[in-house]
């Protein structure tokens, strides 16, 4: 059979697989029909988005057989940088394109189809050590626990609930305005009462939803980057969580959100919560620049257009000290509490601020991590007219791993294979793998439907929150098919490159539509204690087989039904498998797992058979 023209994923076409790291030879090699060639082919490199003045390589011919020529180059990138590229052919006076086609494949033609990505990083870009293995659970700190300490200081504005478990206000006040101003007070003390769970549940790095003072339950509306809003406690809470987290080998990340901050803040200060002073009511307030005022002070640049969310000049010098300098908010954190930080909206975050927090946050400590908040491929995003290189070195660690959530969940309820095959691919052969290593594979997460909802669950299409309230609770036979799928999504998600995240009280069977149904308390005595024994032993999975962080991926069976892939590593390999149809199917082991050990189950195996809604973990020899 003959090799195809070229496939930026066949080893026979390209060498190393994926993004390259500066000073790293790249071999492309192309297999043409038998056509006589006037001078040998040539391959063009473009800088994304600078097309005038491409890197031009020829190739020289390496042979060939009865149906095929071969031609090769090398290529040793020397800076990072994100590059298209194409092969040119002039045949018998034609000048011919190899491009790449809709199904990824080479096109041999005229100037059509599309060109490849190559995305080369910086050599130095290394994934944090504590992200390199084990699992990330994610918290929304008002729900997750409430440890019944007294706090002082808390507002009185807040609704404090007493009624644990039931359904945030999500009506508008008499004014119409949502204020997200009910809290059912879980705080970072019940976060400390609950690390012996978390731990069992194989946890390593906890990403909290933010915690600095804000007058929202959710927070994402900063009042004060200094201090822990009161109804978490205070400043030596955090501290007594991250040191207790720390004895248990649990790191914390916290939300950095620094694209915007609350109107009711000390430093914009509408409200006059904080005094007289604030950039809204003082022209000369050290704040009154940090924000882009058309008509002062009436009217502002929002995040969003949402008046209470002003928007933050990120570049301006003095904010610019404030969040990254020596004495900084960054570095306040990273010396108490902080592991990292994950970033709000990381796209409206300009690159001048980005490189000034990645020296700050590195500076600090090499080894603290900085994840960006993208939605789509971060390896090519473009916001606000810019290319972004958040991957490239110098700015970003890595991403919450949307893309895969969605193709993850999208399968196992729609069994579209080819696209999640095609997505995998794409993330793995476009991002670094200091990045891949790092990446956040979440199911569910504080902007999104909860996955068990969203495997089974009426579509949430248009539907408003009226609505999405009748809907918050699954009959019980939707719910325990339900349950299963979810099973199936957590065994694909606990095993593919990056670390698995889990949304807290996923593994306990939460279900719910958006914000605020997707963020209601945690269980406390009503989990669903199969579905959390069941997270416990994938995480199980994690922390006794510390082969993930340099594991390849290896595809076995894409197909709608049967889905299997092995992580292999120096000297054992780990197949994961689910299958999402009502029948049995046959499982395809390869070579190392002639007798593998079950290492998790849920549903039925017997003699190489995975049953109906099935899933599994096993454990085999090296390949």
């Amino acid at each position: 059979m003959p090799m195809p023209f070229y496939d930026s994923r066949d080893p026979g076409c390209k060498t190393p697989f994926g993004a390259v790291a500066t000073g790293q030879t790249i071999t492309l090699s192309i297999h043409l029909p038998k056509i006589h060639l006037s001078d040998p082919p040539i391959l063009k490199l473009f800088e994304m988005d600078f097309w005038e003045d491409p890197l031009v390589i020829p190739m020289v011919f390496t042979g060939g057989d009865r149906l095929q020529n071969h031609y090769t180059c090398t290529f040793v990138p020397e800076k990072p940088c994100l590059y298209a590229y194409f092969f040119e052919i002039f045949s018998e006076g034609r000048l011919q394109a190899l491009k790449r086609g809709e199904d990824g494949g080479g096109v041999l033609g005229d100037h059509h189809g599309h060109l490849w990505q190559l995305t080369v990083y910086d050599a130095a870009m290394e994934c944090p050590s504590f992200l390199r293995e084990g699992v990330l659970y994610q918290i929304f700190p008002d729900r997750f626990y409430r440890s019944g300490t007294a706090h002082d200081g808390i507002p009185a504005d807040r609704t404090q609930r007493d009624d644990w478990g039931a359904i945030p206000t999500w009506r508008p006040n008499e004014q119409g305005i949502m204020t997200n101003s009910d809290y059912f007070l879980g705080d970072l003390a019940g976060i400390e009462q609950k690390l012996d769970y978390l731990g069992e549940l194989g946890v390593t790095a906890i990403y909290l939803n933010p915690i600095f003072e804000a007058h929202a339950n959710h927070r994402y509306n900063t009042a004060d980057y200094t201090r822990v809003d009161p109804a978490l406690g205070t400043g030596e809470d955090s501290e007594r969580l991250c040191a207790a987290a720390g004895k248990r080998g649990i790191s914390v990340i916290l939300d950095g959100v620094f694209s915007h901050t609350g109107s009711d803040s000390v430093y914009f200060n509408k409200e006059r919560r904080y005094g007289d002073g604030g950039a809204y009511n003082d022209p000369a307030s050290p704040y009154r620049d940090w924000y882009r005022f058309t008509d002062y002070p009436r009217s502002y640049d929002s995040w969003w257009g949402f008046d209470t969310l002003p928007n933050i000049n990120e570049t301006h010098p003095g904010y610019l000290e404030f969040i990254c300098g020596e004495n900084g908010v960054l570095h306040s954190w990273l010396d108490k509490v902080a592991a990292g930080f994950r970033l709000d909206v990381a796209d409206e975050l300009p690159d001048e601020f980005l490189d000034a927090l990645h020296d700050s946050v590195k500076g600090h400590s090499p080894d603290a991590c900085i994840i960006g908040e993208v939605w789509e491929d971060a390896s090519n995003k473009e916001s606000y007219g810019v290319r972004r290189r958040y991957l490239l070195g110098g700015q970003l660690d890595s991403v919450m791993n949307y893309p895969f959530k969605d193709a993850v969940l999208n399968y196992i309820r729609w069994g579209n294979y080819h696209i999640f095959y095609d997505v995998l691919m794409q993330i793995l052969e476009n991002y670094p793998r200091p990045a891949i290593q790092a990446l956040m594979n979440s199911l569910s997460t504080h902007d999104t439907v909860r996955a068990i909802t969203s495997l089974v669950g009426p579509l949430l299409e248009q539907h408003d929150r009226e609505w999405q309230e009748r809907n918050h609770y699954l009959p019980a036979e939707q719910y325990a098919h339900c349950r299963r799928l979810f099973m199936l999504a957590s065994v694909l998600q606990f095993g593919l490159p990056g670390i698995p995240c889990v949304y807290y009280g996923d593994e306990a069977g939460l279900t719910g539509y958006r914000d605020p149904f997707n963020r209601v308390c945690y269980p406390w005595g009503n989990e669903d204690q199969e579905l959390v024994a069941f997270i416990r032993s994938l995480g199980r999975v994690r922390t006794n087989h510390q082969i993930f962080a340099e594991a390849e991926f290896l595809p076995v069976t894409f197909s709608r039904d049967l889905c299997s892939f092995v992580r292999a590593g120096v000297s054992k390999a780990i197949l994961f498998a689910v299958n999402r149809s009502q029948g049995d199917h046959k499982l395809s082991l390869p070579p190392g797992f002639e007798q593998p050990e079950i290492l998790t189950l849920c549903g039925e195996y017997q003699n190489g058979l995975l049953g109906a809604y099935s899933g599994i973990v096993l454990l085999g020899s090296a390949l």
